[in-house]
Formats: C-alpha cells, structure tokens, sequence
C-alpha cells in the first residue's frame, strides 16, 4: 500500500538525516576548535631557567638593533617593544647613572604579564591593553597576601581589595606614587598603557637600585619589586635571552 511503503521509506530516510547531522555538529567543533588553538598565543621564544645567585652580573644588551628585528627575535609584540626601548632612551636622559635596559624591562614584562598578553589582552597600536591586564585579588588567601583596597577601585575595579594592574603589574599604591606619563600630553598615567608602565617600572628600578648595571644595583631594584629570589632569576633568565637576542647575527 502507497501509505505503508512510505512510512517503511520514512524511517530509513529519518534516520540517514539524523547521521548527517551527527556528522556536521562533528565537523563544525572540530573546525572550531582548531580555530580556537590556532587563535592563541603560545610564545615562541624560550630560554633555559638560569639558578643564579643573588649579585650576579647584570645581563646587559650589547649594540643597537631596531625594534621590528628585535620583537621578531624575541617574540615581542612590536608595540610593546617600542615602550621598552622608549623607556630605556627617557631614563638614559632623566637618570644616566641608572643604565635601566630595555631587556630588564622585557624581562620583568615577561614575568609578570607575557609583555601584556596574559588573559588573552592584546596591545592595540595607541598602547593600551585590550581587555585590561587585572591581577587576582589579593585578599589572603593561600599563597596570596591581603592588602585592603587603597584606591576604592580606581584602577583595578575592586573596593574590597587590592589588585596588581597593566602588564608591569603595579598595586594602585604604587603605582600612584611612581607613575609617569611616557606621551607627556597632560593626561594621567595609565597602567594599562605599555609606554606608561614601562616608563613608570624603570623609575621604580631606578629608585630602587640605583645603578643597574651592577650586580648589586640590578639585584636590589628587582627583589625591591618583587621580594623573592625566585621571581629574580625568573626575571634575569628572560632578561638575559633578551639581551643576548640583540647580539645574535643575522
């Protein structure tokens, strides 16, 4: 009968569109996530973890090289590149005797933010970090100190606690105490702007060490930072393979 034989064609018919489906919704994750991967960044540019001690001789950048080489070298957002080599050149004019580098500051950068792109942030072409580079709140928890809001939020949205901000990673207190304005266009300073920040941190540095290109001076202004002997080799290991990254030939 016409009405039996299509419901017998029916069934078979449901179930090959039913496959089909499955086969798309495969396909299109699949595809998705292979988009996502190929969306992230995964830095390229490593370098051995260096167990040195406290003191040690400063890495120091030998000769000059353009920014475009050296953010290719080192896997270095090119904007971001440019705020170190900028901070490095004001402070050469407003401290001479620190001797602040671009690679110290590189390395502290990598430290504390991947050069501000942790959390999937990216540096647009005006400098600034989109979306904003904010720290975990340091409410004391475990392995966490707790340091009570200073700036009702300003600067890192929480008015409970204070959080480290922009990709040097500064508390609102310090920050209100060493910021700088790289532009000098009369705005204020903005931690989510690289060339502020990396102004602002080699000001901090300089303060805290004096003269960096000592080991004493280096080693002093890092822990003054950041007081862990930890977080300084971390800090000289990546400032290191930067540094010796602008001494590579072609």
């Amino acid at each position: 009968m016409p009405h039996s034989r299509a419901r017998r064609l029916a069934v078979p018919i449901v179930l090959i569109c039913a496959v089909i489906a499955v086969v798309v919704v495969v396909v299109v994750v699949l595809s998705s996530a292979r988009s996502s991967r190929s969306m992230r960044v995964e830095p390229r540019f490593d370098y051995p973890a260096l167990e040195v001690a406290p003191g040690s001789a400063v890495p120091y950048p030998g000769g000059a090289v353009a920014a475009e080489k050296l953010a290719q070298r080192t896997d270095i957002p090119e904007r971001t590149m440019r705020a170190y080599l900028a901070a490095e050149t004001a402070m050469a004019a407003r401290a001479p005797a620190c001797k602040a580098t671009w690679a110290t500051l590189a390395g502290v950068g990598r430290v504390e933010s991947r050069h501000g792109r942790t959390g999937g942030s990216a540096v647009g072409a005006d400098g600034r970090l989109s979306p904003p580079v904010i720290g975990i709140p340091l409410d004391g928890s475990a392995g966490v100190r707790a340091i009570r809001d200073t700036d009702r939020g300003a600067l890192d949205g929480d008015t409970a606690w204070d959080r480290a901000v922009g990709a040097m990673q500064f508390l609102p207190a310090t920050w209100s105490r060493w910021a700088t304005r790289a532009s000098a266009d009369g705005q204020p300073p903005d931690p989510q702007n690289v060339d502020d920040a990396a102004l602002t941190a080699a000001r901090y540095l300089c303060a805290s060490g004096g003269n960096l290109a000592t080991g004493k001076g280096w080693w002093k202004a890092v822990m003054t930072y950041n007081e862990s002997v930890a977080y300084a080799r971390d800090v000289f290991s990546a400032a290191d393979a930067y540094a010796r990254s602008a001494a590579t030939p072609d």
